[in-house]
C-alpha cells in the first residue's frame, strides 16, 4: 500500500501574525543597520519577541533577511511589468515614474534595504538581479527603443534613462535624513512634479 501523503497544516492567526512582526521589525532593522550591523537581538526587541521565539519561525538573521528581499524584489520591480508597449509613450514613462516617486513615499525602508543589498555586491539577492530584473530590463529597453525609432519620444541612451529614473526616484528614500537637513523636510510631496517636468522636457520629441 502506497503511503498516504500528509498534508502541511497551514499556519494560525497567531504564527502568521507573528512572522508579520517580525518581518515588519526585521525590515526597520536591517534598512538602519544593514544586514552585517543588525542582529537577532535587535530583531527581537524591535518584534515585542523573544530570541527563540524568532528562531522558532527563522533558521537565523539570513533566511529573515532573504525572505524580506525575495518579496521586495517582486514589488520592486513590478512597475516596470505594467509599462504597455502598446500605451502612449510619454504617458507610460510619466506613469512609471509616478509610481517609482510614490513607492519612494511609502517604501523608503524597503528602499534602503534593497540599496544596502546592492551596495555589498548584491550576495544574497544576484539571482534575481540576473533573474526576473535581467528580463524586464532588457523588454523595457527594446520598449524604449522601438518608441525612439518610430519618433514618439526623443532619442536618449535607454538604458541611462531606467538608471536616471531609479537615481532621481529612489534618492528620496535611500538620502531621506540627508535631504530632511539639508531642506527642513524630505521633499517628497514636491518631488513627482518636479520628476514630471523634467523627464517631459527630455523625451518630448
Amino acid at each position: 500500500m502506497a503511503p498516504i501523503e500528509q498534508t502541511p497544516k497551514k499556519p494560525s492567526r497567531i504564527q502568521l501574525r507573528n512572522r508579520g512582526k517580525i518581518l515588519d521589525a526585521a525590515l526597520d532593522v536591517f534598512s538602519i543597520h544593514g544586514y552585517r550591523g543588525a542582529t537577532l537581538d535587535q530583531i527581537a526587541t524591535a518584534a515585542g519577541l523573544s530570541k527563540p521565539n524568532i528562531l522558532y519561525y527563522f533558521d537565523g538573521k539570513e533566511e529573515i533577511f532573504v525572505t524580506l528581499l525575495s518579496s521586495l524584489v517582486d514589488t520592486w520591480i513590478e512597475p516596470l511589468r505594467q509599462i504597455d508597449p502598446d500605451g502612449e509613450p510619454l504617458e507610460e514613462i510619466r506613469r512609471y515614474v509616478s509610481r517609482k516617486v510614490q513607492m519612494s513615499s511609502e517604501m523608503g525602508r524597503e528602499s534602503r534595504l534593497f540599496a544596502n543589498e546592492i551596495l555589498q555586491g548584491a550576495p544574497r539577492i544576484g539571482a534575481h538581479l540576473t533573474g526576473d530584473l535581467e528580463v524586464l530590463f532588457k523588454r523595457t529597453i527594446g520598449i524604449l527603443n522601438s518608441w525612439m525609432a518610430q519618433g514618439k519620444i526623443a532619442e536618449v541612451d535607454p538604458e541611462h534613462l531606467l538608471y536616471s529614473i531609479w537615481a532621481t526616484t529612489q534618492h528620496y528614500a535611500d538620502f531621506q535624513a540627508q535631504i530632511t537637513v539639508l531642506s527642513g523636510s524630505d521633499k517628497i510631496d514636491s518631488a513627482g512634479a518636479f520628476l514630471d517636468q523634467l523627464y517631459v522636457k527630455l523625451l518630448t520629441p
